[in-house]
């Protein structure tokens, strides 16, 4: 099914005690990393189910129709609420092969981050789905609420279990250019949301919070993204943005620009509040749960917040 620029289609809340499937759309996990998670996810009161029992081939949990099936069988099942992705690594576009949105009748929580990008934007430009960057059972939960590499339990409480009213979520971050904007929240890993261009799910980008963010780039692949974005037209009608820490990204050459700089330089010109610096998806510190398709406001003051117009979720 193909919804166009139909109304967002919202999942049901995920509440203690909901059922809540593991999906492996992309790269195998370690099995301690996993375990962890698992234990971590029981500890805030879901009943955990996982969906996918097949041997990882290379830098994929299995085979592709079996990665598929593992996703389509938690949307499916009336035995689960919800889904979050064991890891992102590289290889849930693979999934997008099987024409998935003949069988998304009815919406529920996808979590997850990096690589479910891919996924994230299909489920948005295809069915209208409301879904949610945040921590994954092996990559944010396993290391816990609060700690260094874990995530951030009140956002990622508020994002799956708010139906409704505005709530607000601080950046963490720093202001690049100030001001605020209204828009709807969309994007993810940078090169994701680049990847999607040419495809039928190309993310439109018109009248977004725009979200950016990734790990291991060098500045100079951090400004060819942000280039190929601009003179492709992805940043005309984008309202504000939200970008990420970028670890692991320092200059190659002493001196030279360092990747808040390059954001800097390229979208100040845009004339829209710009956040650099928040703890989204890679990053070291504790990681914040941002809902993918619903309205919000960006204040770019300070230390950066967005508040968030309505509810993810549905009772």
């Amino acid at each position: 099914m193909s919804v166009g620029n139909g109304a967002p289609r919202k999942p049901k809340s995920l509440k203690a005690g909901s059922r809540l499937g593991v999906f492996a759309p992309a790269s195998p996990a370690d099995s301690v990393e996993m375990i962890a998670g698992l234990t971590e996810l029981k500890r805030q009161g879901f009943q955990v189910v996982a969906n996918q029992d097949s041997k990882a081939e290379g830098y994929f949990a299995g085979p592709a129709l079996d990665r598929m099936n593992g996703f389509l069988s938690g949307i499916q099942s009336e035995q689960i609420d919800g889904l979050m992705a064991l890891r992102g690594g590289y290889g849930s576009n693979y999934l997008l092969d099987f024409d998935l949105d003949k069988n998304l009748e009815r919406a529920k929580s996808v979590i997850g981050f990096s690589d479910v990008t891919t996924l994230q934007i299909y489920l948005w430009q295809k069915c209208r789905w409301v879904t949610f960057y945040g921590p994954m059972v092996a990559a944010g939960i396993n290391a816990g609420a609060g700690a260094m590499k874990g995530y951030d339990e009140n956002s990622f409480l508020q994002a799956i279990r708010k139906t409704d009213g505005s709530w607000k979520l601080g950046l963490k971050g720093e202001a690049v250019l100030a001001g605020q904007a209204m828009g709807r929240v969309l994007g993810g890993c940078m090169t994701l949301v680049e990847a999607t261009m040419g495809t039928p799910w190309e993310l439109d980008t018109r009248d977004s919070i725009l979200l950016l963010e990734d790990r291991a780039m060098k500045p100079y692949q951090v400004d060819r993204v942000l280039m190929h974005l601009k003179q492709a037209g992805k940043l005309e009608g984008v309202k504000g943005i939200v970008l990420g820490e970028f670890p692991d990204g320092a200059p190659v050459v002493a001196g030279a620009p360092t990747i808040r700089e390059v954001c800097s330089r390229i979208l100040r010109p845009l004339g829209i509040p710009v956040v650099f610096g928040a703890p989204v998806g890679h990053t070291g510190r504790p990681m914040l749960t941002i809902p993918l398709g619903i309205r919000a406001r960006l204040d770019a003051q300070g230390q950066g917040a967005l508040e968030f117009l309505e509810g993810a979720v549905e009772a």
